[in-house]
C-alpha cells in the first residue's frame, strides 16, 4: 500500500503557521490520543478517482478547488481536533507569523526533490553557508559563542572571496524541546550575538529570506513533508510499538548483554496489518529504515577520518514522535540540506550525532556539509568548563568589562593559532587569518589571567574616548551614577574615571572599582588598626608621618593647602591641547593650574620638614588617600572634588565616597593615636647622635676617634670594582612599569613579566624574582630595566631584557632598584660618576651586549638623563 502524507502536510502548514497564536507544535494532553485524529488525516487509504462528471468534457481531470480560509476559520476549525492545545510555542510577531504562513505553504507545494539548492553541486567549489543552531534553553556560554565565531568568520572571509553567491552566516533557532525552550532564553542568545558583533545575514529577524524560516518550529510542514517522502521511497515507516514493548525490548537485550537498540518489529510489517492499524487509529512513530550493511564516512577538518558501522551502532531510530513533533538529528538534517550548509563547525559531543545526520542526509540525495568538530574548552582544572569555574556566560563577561573585540579574540585562540608567535588580532585581522584546517585537536583551558591579559592589550590599544560608553556602563551597574544627572557633569566624572584608570586597566570593570576605592578612604582609625608588618604601618614607625599629616591638617583648616579649581575640576586629566592624560607619570594643568599649586606645596613642606623623595611622598599619599600606593595624587583629589560638588551626579552612597573634610576629622583622630616615639623621624634621631650627651657637638678628638674606629672597620667593595661587563655608560637602563605578572609555565622559580618600557608595544621579560617577592606586589611598579641586553629564552619563555635588583652578600634578600623620583615610563636613566654624554655614552647594540656577563648593579643613586 502506497502511504499519501500530503493532505496532512497542508493542513499542519496552515495551522503552524496562521497567527501569532497558533503554536507551530502543539502539545496535547494526550499525546497518543490525539495521534488518532492526525493518523487519519495524514493517510488516506481511499484510492482517489479521476472519473469526470457529466458536465466535465471529455478527457479532462477534474481538479480540486483549494479553499482558502481566514485565520479566525482555521483557528476555529483547528479547535475542533482532540487534544489540540493553542499556545503551546508561539511564534514573535504577527508579521512575522503571517510571513511564515506564505513560505510554509509554498514551500510545501514544492516538490522534495527540489528543496535541496546544493544537490549535484560539488560542496567545495560554492561559497562558505555557515550556520550557528543554539538551542533556546539558557544562556550563550562560552563553547557555544567559539562555535558561532568560528562560523562566522569563516562565512566572512568566504564572503570576501566570493563576490556574488549565497555565501551567509546562518542563525538558526533549535527550538523543538517543548519543555525546555523559552523566548526568553532565544532574545538572550540573540542579543550576546549582537553584543559580541557576530551579526547574522539569515536568521530568526530575516523571515522573508531565501531559506527562512529559521525556527525550527515554524519548519513542521517541511519536516511533515520530507518525512513523508522517505515514508513513500520505502527509506523509513511507521512503528506502532508502545512504550512498555520497547521498555521489555530493552531490558530483554541488556539481560542478554547486547548494547540495547530497536530490533525492527515494524521494518518490514504487512502493509495490510500497517493500513488496518492506521485505520483504527493506532498511534505510531516514524523511523528510519538504517539500510542492511550501511557505513557512514566523514572527513573531519579537524579528527580527520572518523567511520561507523552504522547497522551495528544504530538500530532503526526515530525521526518523528507519535506526538508528531520530530526529533533534533533529523530536523538538523532537513535543514543543513534545505538551506544549503555547506560546512559545519561544531563541538565534539555533536560528533555520534553525524551518523545519524549523514544516513538521512544519503537518504534524502542531499550532498554531506564538510564537518569540522572542536574539542572542549576545559577549566584549568582539566574538568569541562562550568558554572563552577566562574564567568562561563557571555552576558557575565560583558557584566565583568571585557570588550567584544578582546573575547572574539581570546576565543578564537581556544583551539585556533594562525602558525605564529601573534595573540593579539583585531576582528578584521583574524578574518583574514583564520583557517578551518589550523583548528587543534587537542582540548583548551580556559585562563582568565590570559583573557584579562588579552583584554588589557586591546584597551591600550583604544583611546579614552573611544570607552567612555562602555566605562559609563560600568559604573552604572555598581548604582554610582544618580538617575537622571545632568549630562554634562555625567561626562565628565565618566572621563576623568576613565582617564586616571586606562593605564592599570585590564577590564573595564577596573576604572569603576578603581574610582570607588579613589573615592573611599581606607585610613584606619587608630595606629594599632595597622596590620603589623604593613607597608604603611612600617612607614608611620619612621616618624616622618605625623609631622607631614599634621601640617597638612593646619594648612587645610587654614585654606592654604591647595584644592582643585572647581571651575577646572579635569586640569589634572588634560594636556596642554585638552587631549587625556592616561600615563599616570604625566600632569596637566598650566602654571596656575591645581597641579603645578600642589607641586609647589610640596616643595614648600620638603624644604621646611626637610624631606624629600619617598619619606615625603608616602606619607602625603596615605594621608589624603589613605592608600600606600594608586595614581597621582592630584588626579585623585580631583576625582574626589567631582563627587563631592553640590550638584554632583555621583551616589555618594554607592560610590562609597568620603569627603576631604570627613578625611581631615578621621586623619586628626589617626594622628592622636600615633605612640609618641614614632613622633618624631628617625633621620633627626640619627643626628641627634652626632652631638654629645650634653647637647653639644661631638669635639674633635671625638670625631677623630670616630672615625678612626671607621677606618678599621672592614671595607664594603664597591660592586662596581668587580664588574667585568659592558661600560657602564654602554647600558641603555630605561624606567618601565610591570603591567602584568604570571608564574613562568615551566620553572616554579620564574616570574613571567609583562612590562611597558616606552616601546609601541611592552616588553615580555623573566626574571628570578619569585622567591622572594610576590606577583601582586610587582604588579604596577616602577622599575629600572636593561633593555639593550639580547633577548633570548629563558626556560622556553622569550626573555628580552632584565629588572635591575639588588642584594646583600648571600642573596637572601633582593630587592628592586629604586627609580628615580618623577621619573617617566621608557626615559634612559645614568649612574653618577660615569659620562653618559656624546658618542661614548651612546648605549651598545643588543647582540654586543648580549655577548658580555652583566651583573646586578647594588648603587642606590640613580640620575634621569634630563
Amino acid at each position: 500500500m502506497k502511504l499519501n502524507m500530503a493532505s496532512m502536510a497542508l493542513l499542519a502548514a496552515s495551522l503552524s503557521s496562521t497567527s501569532s497564536l497558533v503554536c507551530a507544535f502543539t502539545r496535547p494532553a494526550n499525546h497518543r490520543g490525539a495521534l488518532t485524529t492526525l493518523s487519519k488525516l495524514h493517510f488516506s487509504t481511499k484510492e482517489p478517482t479521476n472519473q469526470p462528471n457529466k458536465n466535465q468534457p471529455a478527457g479532462s481531470i477534474r481538479r480540486r478547488k483549494v479553499l482558502k480560509h481566514n485565520t479566525a476559520t482555521l483557528l476555529s476549525r483547528a479547535s475542533k481536533f482532540n487534544g489540540y492545545n493553542d499556545g503551546a510555542l508561539f511564534s514573535t510577531t504577527e508579521d512575522v507569523s503571517t510571513a511564515m504562513n506564505d513560505a510554509n505553504t509554498q514551500q510545501v507545494e514544492e516538490e522534495v526533490e527540489n528543496l535541496f539548492p546544493n544537490k549535484g553541486k560539488q560542496i567545495s567549489d560554492l561559497p562558505p553557508r555557515m550556520r550557528f543552531a543554539p538551542s533556546p534553553t539558557g544562556s550563550l556560554h562560552v563553547g557555544g559563542a567559539r562555535t558561532a565565531l568560528y562560523n562566522w568568520l569563516v562565512a566572512k572571509k568566504g564572503q570576501l572571496d566570493f563576490s556574488e553567491g549565497d555565501g551567509a552566516f546562518v542563525l538558526r533557532v533549535e527550538d523543538t524541546d517543548l519543555a525546555r525552550s523559552t523566548k526568553e532564553s532565544e532574545d538572550s542568545v540573540l542579543a550576546d550575538l549582537t553584543w559580541l558583533g557576530l551579526n547574522w545575514d539569515e536568521g530568526p529577524t530575516t523571515p522573508l529570506a531565501k531559506y527562512g524560516p529559521y525556527r525550527q518550529s515554524e519548519r513542521s510542514a517541511l519536516y511533515t513533508k520530507i518525512a513523508n517522502s522517505l515514508i513513500e521511497s520505502g527509506k523509513a515507516y511507521p512503528c506502532f510499538c508502545t512504550p512498555e514493548e520497547l521498555d521489555a525490548m530493552k531490558a530483554k537485550m541488556e539481560a542478554e548483554g547486547i548494547p540495547p537498540r530497536y530490533d525492527g518489529t515494524w521494518r518490514d510489517a504487512d502493509p495490510d496489518l500497517v493500513k488496518a492499524k492506521i485505520e483504527a487509529g493506532d498511534p505510531y512513530t516514524v523511523r528510519f529504515k538504517v539500510p542492511a550493511g550501511a557505513r557512514v564516512v566523514i572527513d573531519d577538518a579537524v579528527r580527520g577520518t572518523v567511520s561507523w558501522d552504522a547497522e551495528a551502532t544504530v538500530g532503526d531510530f526515530i525521526l518523528l514522535r507519535s506526538s508528531g513533533v520530530p526529533v533534533y538529528n533529523f530536523c538538523v538534517a532537513v535543514d543543513d540540506a534545505s538551506m544549503g550548509i555547506t560546512t559545519v563547525i561544531r563541538a565534539e559531543e555533536h560528533l555520534t550525532n553525524t551518523l545519524r545526520q549523514g544516513l538521512i542526509l544519503d537518504a534524502l540525495g542531499a550532498p554531506r556539509p564538510r564537518y569540522a568538530h572542536c574539542s572542549l574548552i576545559l577549566g584549568e582544572d582539566k574538568q569541562k568548563l562550568s558554572k563552577r569555574h566562574g564567568a562561563t556566560s557571555c552576558n557575565q563577561f560583558r557584566l565583568d568589562g571585557f570588550l567584544p573585540d578582546a573575547m572574539i579574540n581570546y576565543l578564537a585562540l581556544l583551539g585556533w593559532n594562525d602558525g605564529t608567535d601573534n595573540e593579539i588580532f583585531t576582528r578584521e585581522e583574524l578574518i583574514e587569518a583564520f583557517d578551518i584546517d589550523r583548528i587543534v585537536k587537542s582540548p583548551s583551558v580556559f585562563d582568565m589571567d590570559k583573557l584579562k591579559w588579552v583584554n588589557s592589550q586591546h584597551l591600550k590599544r583604544m583611546e579614552v574616548e573611544e570607552i567612555l560608553d562602555l566605562v559609563e556602563e560600568q559604573l552604572g551597574f555598581m548604582g554610582m551614577i544618580k538617575e537622571g544627572a545632568n549630562e554634562a557633569k555625567k561626562n565628565e566624572f565618566v572621563f576623568a574615571t576613565t582617564a586616571l584608570a586606562k593605564q592599570m586597566m585590564e577590564t573595564l570593570q577596573d576604572a569603576a572599582t578603581n574610582a570607588k576605592t579613589v573615592l573611599g578612604y581606607n585610613l584606619p582609625a587608630t595606629f594599632a588598626d595597622l596590620e603589623d608588618g604593613s607597608e604603611a604601618k612600617e612607614m608611620v614607625k619612621q616618624g616622618n608621618f605625623y609631622g607631614i599629616a599634621m601640617k597638612i591638617i593646619e594648612m587645610y583648616e587654614s585654606g592654604s593647602f591647595p584644592m582643585p579649581d572647581s571651575s577646572n575640576l579635569l586640569a589634572a586629566f588634560m594636556d596642554g591641547s585638552n587631549k587625556a592624560i592616561v600615563e599616570d607619570t604625566q600632569v596637566g594643568g598650566d602654571e596656575a593650574s591645581y597641579p603645578q599649586a600642589y607641586k609647589a606645596t610640596m616643595k614648600s613642606v620638603a624644604k621646611e620638614m626637610k624631606v624629600k623623595g619617598k619619606n615625603l611622598f608616602h606619607p602625603v599619599r596615605l594621608a589624603l588617600t589613605g592608600e600606600m600606593s594608586g595614581q597621582d595624587v592630584t588626579k585623585q583629589m580631583s576625582l574626589l572634588a567631582l563627587a563631592s560638588e553640590d550638584d554632583t551626579v555621583v551616589n555618594a552612597e554607592a560610590a562609597g565616597v568620603v569627603t576631604i573634610e570627613a578625611r581631615m576629622e578621621k586623619l586628626k583622630g589617626f594622628c592622636d593615636s600615633i605612640p609618641e616615639e614614632f613622633r618624631a623621624s628617625k633621620q633627626a634621631s640619627d643626628d641627634a647622635t652626632n652631638k654629645s650627651t650634653d647637647g653639644k657637638k661631638k669635639s674633635k678628638g671625638e670625631e677623630e676617634s670616630s672615625a678612626a674606629a671607621t677606618a678599621a672597620a672592614p671595607a664594603v667593595a664597591d660592586p662596581l670594582d668587580g664588574y667585568e661587563g659592558p661600560p657602564i655608560s654602554a647600558l641603555d637602563i630605561r624606567v618601565g612599569r610591570i603591567n602584568k605578572v604570571w608564574v613562568h609555565p615551566e620553572a616554579d622559580k620564574l616570574f613571567c613579566e609583562e612590562i611597558d618600557v616606552g616601546e609601541d608595544e611592552p616588553r615580555q621579560i623573566a626574571s628570578g624574582l619569585r622567591p622572594y617577592m610576590n606577583a601582586e606586589d610587582l604588579e604596577g611598579r616602577m622599575v629600572l630595566v636593561l633593555c639593550n641586553l639580547k633577548a633570548r629564552n629563558l626556560a622556553g619563555f622569550p626573555s628580552h631584557g632584565m629588572v635591575l635588583c639588588a642584594s646583600n652578600e648571600d642573596h637572601s634578600v633582593v630587592k628592586l632598584v629604586s627609580v628615580p623620583v618623577e621619573a617617566k615610563i621608557g626615559e634612559r636613566v645614568t649612574v653618577p660618576g660615569f659620562n653618559f654624554e656624546g658618542e661614548e655614552g651612546a648605549p651598545f647594540a643588543e647582540n654586543k651586549v648580549g655577548k658580555k656577563k652583566v651583573h646586578h648593579l647594588r648603587r642606590t643613586r640613580w640620575e634621569r638623563r634630563r
